[in-house]
């Protein structure tokens, strides 16, 4: 089984998220199935002993295996310390044999599903935070990663079961911004997801970042505090 959620922000809820009460249904999984994070997963923050008590409770305390997809709020320096593996089909950090980093640009076979990745966002309070302590410029992606998600998606004839990113595309972006009345620059980011929605064929689009829990048009689900189980 595979389930999805939004962002938590490292140890400002992954407790509460991830428990047995709030989560009742991982009494039924085990390291086969799959929890996945989509971004600000913020447990690769500061290294610290609060950092390595989770990582481990997810490793050893949780029976399922948890993916995260990275968001803006990552600390992309110790991030990208782990070496690249291949899982599945695609690049990943594997944190520990039960955690697993899915890089930007990937197409992952899970359980006989497929899944484009594709991390980073762009941080609107980064005038409040500071860099290489608690932003990161690496936050968006490189030219590399846009080609490569790109190569990705035309080896796979442009058909993938499901869609997980952090942020979203230009026109779901519009419709955010005029059902919650927020205002958010729009960056390269967003047009790409749009050219991307314009040309691939998929079941459901899932991306956290603006921490509500709503259906949009054309198959999109904005996801933060919600835990969806994948059909």
């Amino acid at each position: 089984m595979i389930y999805i959620t939004g962002d938590i922000h490292g140890t400002v809820s992954v407790g509460s998220r991830l428990n047995k009460k709030n989560f009742p249904e991982q009494k039924y999984l085990t390291k086969k199935d799959c929890v996945i994070i989509a971004g600000d997963f913020g447990l690769i923050w500061d290294g610290s002993r609060e950092d390595q008590y989770w990582l481990k409770w997810l490793h050893k305390e949780k029976p399922f295996t948890t993916l995260f997809i990275d968001g803006n709020h990552e600390n992309f320096d110790l991030l990208e310390q782990y070496p690249v593996e291949i899982w599945n089909g695609g690049k990943v950090h594997k944190i520990n044999s039960s955690v697993i980093h899915l890089m930007r640009g990937q197409v992952f076979t899970i359980e006989n599903k497929k899944f484009f990745t594709f991390g980073g966002a762009a941080s609107h309070d980064k005038e409040y935070r500071k860099e290489g302590k608690s932003w990161w410029r690496r936050e968006m992606p490189s030219k590399d990663e846009y080609e490569e998600g790109l190569e990705n998606l035309n080896r796979n004839n442009w058909i993938v079961d499901y869609v997980i990113t952090h942020t979203c595309s230009t026109s779901d972006l519009d419709y955010i911004s005029s059902v919650f009345n927020i205002h958010m620059e729009k960056d390269e980011m967003h047009p790409y997801f749009y050219e991307v929605e314009q040309k691939l064929k998929y079941k459901r689009w899932y991306f956290g970042h603006f921490h509500q829990n709503v259906e949009l048009p054309k198959n999109k689900r904005l996801i933060y505090s919600d835990m969806i189980k994948i059909q």
